[in-house]
């Protein structure tokens, strides 16, 4: 949290989707953050899973305490996600949560998941029902443009591997995200940008970095075979070849000053075997000349 607070101005808060923090616990995340500090939050997946937007008593109860978790954190933004399984056949069920609650000044962002949701039919009707009743589409900007944003825009970034989550954005990508989200800029009042993959916490600091500087910190801190040490000498051993790919190697290595590589990469030309310790890890791929210090 302390990480968080001084890196950042912001987070969503994601445990809420899982449980329902006890009111004193909340109160202790609003004191310990700074004033100005921006709380968005998921709402709980009684909701969006089990209920699946439907406004049974158990959802419309479920929402009452999210607005109040929201009102401790002087949190303005709701955000709910449905998984893939919820289809655009069910937009009248949300419809009908949506206009049951009682959002009084809260936004409401909804990100739909899966395919469907961007036939342009069904974008065409998405559109309509989330103009009028002024709730943000979520989506992720590499994916897709929302079908409609009001005052607010609200990306939500998974990565780009063949594993949602499991990515780390090269500089290049980052540079491209602005590309994405700067049109933005005159048509809401705010934009938000949140990293969801294994490596948000730094691909959020680097492209805070970016956005405010215009340049990128090293994404391990180090290059060459440095990099590559950073990331391999806090694994566990022995590990075997196809292991280290499996776990790691959709990581960035910094291989020269300003030039990325996926970890996967270079680990396919090293021999398959059982690796017993980073160094001597580090030692095949330099002796294979894959990457140099």
């Amino acid at each position: 949290m302390k990480k968080y607070f001084e890196k950042f101005n912001l987070v969503e808060l994601n445990s809420t989707f899982y449980q329902c923090p006890r009111e004193r616990t909340v109160e202790g995340w609003r004191e310990r953050a700074p004033k100005d500090f921006i709380f968005t939050v998921k709402a709980h997946q009684d909701i969006s899973h089990s209920a699946k937007m439907r406004a049974e008593e158990a959802s419309l109860l479920s929402f009452e305490r999210m607005k109040k978790i929201c009102e401790t954190l002087n949190a303005k933004i709701l955000l709910f996600q449905t998984p893939g399984s919820f289809k655009p056949e069910r937009l009248g069920d949300a419809e009908k949560f949506f206009r049951a609650v009682n959002r009084e000044d809260l936004f409401l962002v909804w990100e739909t998941r899966g395919p469907a949701w961007e036939n342009q039919k069904f974008r065409k009707d998405l559109e309509q029902f989330l103009k009028e009743l002024n709730i943000t589409h979520v989506t992720d900007p590499f994916r897709i443009v929302p079908a409609y944003t009001g005052e607010i825009a609200y990306f939500r970034l998974h990565g780009l591997g063949e594993r949602m989550y499991y990515y780390q954005y090269t500089d290049m990508e980052l540079r491209k995200l602005k590309e994405l989200i700067v049109p933005y800029e005159g048509k809401v009042k705010e934009i938000y940008v949140l990293f969801n993959n294994l490596a948000m916490f730094e691909d959020g600091v680097r492209f805070t970095q970016y956005m405010s500087k215009n340049i990128f910190p090293k994404v391990t801190g180090a290059i060459g075979l440095g990099s590559i040490m950073s990331i391999v000498e806090k694994m566990r051993y022995p590990i075997t070849k196809n292991m280290l790919i499996k776990k790691h190697g959709w990581k960035l290595v910094e291989v020269q000053k300003g030039k990325q590589a996926r970890f996967e990469t270079l680990l396919t030309q090293l021999p398959s075997k059982s690796y017993n310790s980073a160094e001597e890890l580090v030692n095949e791929l330099n002796s294979a000349k894959i990457v140099t210090s």
